[in-house]
């Protein structure tokens, strides 16, 4: 089945070169021009990824983008005109995955559509509920451990994510930074604070086993208890 896009853009001329582009891909999308009418089709249809304009007649992205955030990881792209590196710095840190400055390729958009999509497909998962294993609950965006859900930041979650999808693959710290969208508003010292956090809450599932291994001047691995 093909992911389903929904695309707020008020400018219409825009957003039907981006529905061409996304349905000749093999994408569905949906269009809708208020951020009113987003929140309704979110809450009603399973969506994979929302395009979002910045500038909207009833809200502005930025706003829109904090609404989706209290109750879902959907990832989010950005379209807008406005090129202010504080914007752009913003829009990544309050949860976006990508933003795009108007003028823009439909390829490049879709692009990128794909690029973060790849980045969130499930096929790895876990079985679900498997003593000592983690299970993603893509639907929830959380992650469980025997079947208990981890009380996870968003940025932990994507991180705990990665390492979980490819058990004991050695990750960089700029790797990580890349899976948790923190590469263009964060120094990489910060994955240190995210993976000492995440250290913390998983130590009780595993006492005596530490579930995340350091690679000094490498980076971090998933390191599952022996089974």
């Amino acid at each position: 089945m093909s992911a389903h896009i929904l695309l707020v853009e008020d400018d219409l001329p825009i957003a039907e070169n981006v529905v061409m582009g996304l349905e000749r891909e093999g994408f569905t999308c949906t269009h809708v021009m208020l951020g009113s009418t987003c929140l309704d089709t979110l809450n009603s249809t399973p969506i994979d990824l929302a395009i979002l304009d910045v500038g909207l007649p009833d809200t502005n992205g930025f706003e829109l983008c904090k609404s989706i955030r209290r109750t879902s990881n959907l990832p989010i792209i950005f379209l807008t005109a406005r090129s202010d590196e504080v914007d752009r710095v913003v829009g990544l840190e309050i949860g976006a995955d990508d933003y795009i400055l108007k003028p823009f390729s439909p390829r490049e958009l879709v692009a990128r559509v794909k690029t973060i999509l790849r980045r969130s497909q499930p096929e790895l998962r876990q079985p679900p509920h498997a003593p000592g294993s983690f299970q993603i609950d893509e639907a929830r965006a959380c992650i469980l451990f025997s079947g208990t859900p981890l009380d996870l930041t968003r940025a932990e979650f994507y991180l705990l994510r990665a390492l979980v999808l490819a058990p004991q693959k050695v990750f960089s710290r700029q790797a990580l930074m890349d899976a948790a969208g923190l590469a263009d508003a964060s120094l990489e010292r910060v994955i240190d604070t995210h993976i000492k956090s995440l250290r913390a809450k998983l130590a009780p599932l595993t006492p005596g086993h530490d579930l995340i291994r350091t690679h000094r001047g490498f980076g971090y691995s998933l390191n599952p208890p022996a089974s």
